[in-house]
């Protein structure tokens, strides 16, 4: 079982994308998958009213899910990591990877699966630069 609050802000993620959908199952319609709804609908009605006064036409973004990860990962290690320095490059996928393990054995996949992105950048970082 979802709270409302939760699935509200799945609702919210799918209506990001213009063909975004959302299917619940469940053997009933439950209160808090009744007001989610009714909040959704809400919301979809003000958004509706505003891009039309405003001439707005929805359209999702697209941009680089590389080019993001990529920001991120020099973002978060520029400190720690000479981006020309093999070693030093080496040193920061060792600690990311013993890190991502870690979150893997603790059944936290999400975070495990970006340190697992930001090892793949640094690798393939290493690799431009042979």
């Amino acid at each position: 079982m979802r709270s409302e609050r939760s699935l509200i802000q799945t609702i919210g993620r799918a209506a990001r994308n213009v063909n975004g959908k959302v299917i619940m199952y469940a053997d009933e319609l439950t209160e808090s998958m009744e007001k989610a709804i009714s909040e959704t609908n809400r919301r979809r009605k003000i958004q509706m009213e505003y891009n039309e006064k405003h001439n707005i036409t929805p359209k999702t973004i697209n941009k680089s899910i590389r080019d993001s990860i990529k920001a991120t990962i020099l973002t978060d290690v520029k400190e720690d990591v000479d981006l020309n320095n093999e070693e030093s490059i080496l040193d920061i996928i060792n600690k990311l990877t013993e890190e991502m393990l870690k979150y893997a054995q603790e059944m936290e996949f999400e975070k495990a699966a970006e340190l697992r992105d930001k090892i793949k950048e640094l690798e393939k970082l290493l690799k431009e630069n042979d």
